[in-house]
């Protein structure tokens, strides 16, 4: 009985440990999409969601009523504005967006732009407001 109980333990502390890890680098976007696709990575429902977002043209400008995003550059180049501040982005700039901030992003190299974006509280899509252009 013992036994059993140890390889239960070890089958759900691998199954937990799967589910917590992912390599960014072995993501990939789907050979045909359209702008963007947005690849779920975990959610916990009150707290934290987060995904790698793919981008070949651009993000609109938007604001999130009810959460702040970190986002952190993976791959490819763009020009990123955030509120009234314009700046271009890389492989390894973080950019932390206030809720109720407007932002989007151009993507300005030949490949998309590959971002890890980490929103809290969880994002359900439902605060998000478009600017009107």
């Amino acid at each position: 009985m013992k036994i059993l109980v140890f390889l239960f333990a070890l089958c759900s502390l691998t199954l937990v440990s799967q589910n917590n890890y992912s390599s960014l680098d072995t993501i990939k976007a789907p050979a045909s999409y359209d702008n963007i696709y947005a690849r779920p990575l975990y959610k916990d429902t009150a707290e934290v969601s987060s995904y790698v977002i793919f981008i070949k043209s651009e993000v609109k400008m938007h604001k999130h009523i009810d959460h702040a995003e970190h986002v952190v550059v993976l791959a490819g180049n763009g020009e990123m504005t955030l509120g009234e501040k314009k700046f271009l982005v890389k492989k390894g700039d973080v950019i932390f967006i206030p809720k109720n901030t407007f932002h989007g992003v151009k993507t300005t190299s030949k490949t998309p732009l590959k971002v890890l974006s980490v929103q809290a509280p969880y994002f359900d899509g439902k605060d998000r407001v478009m600017k009107e252009q």
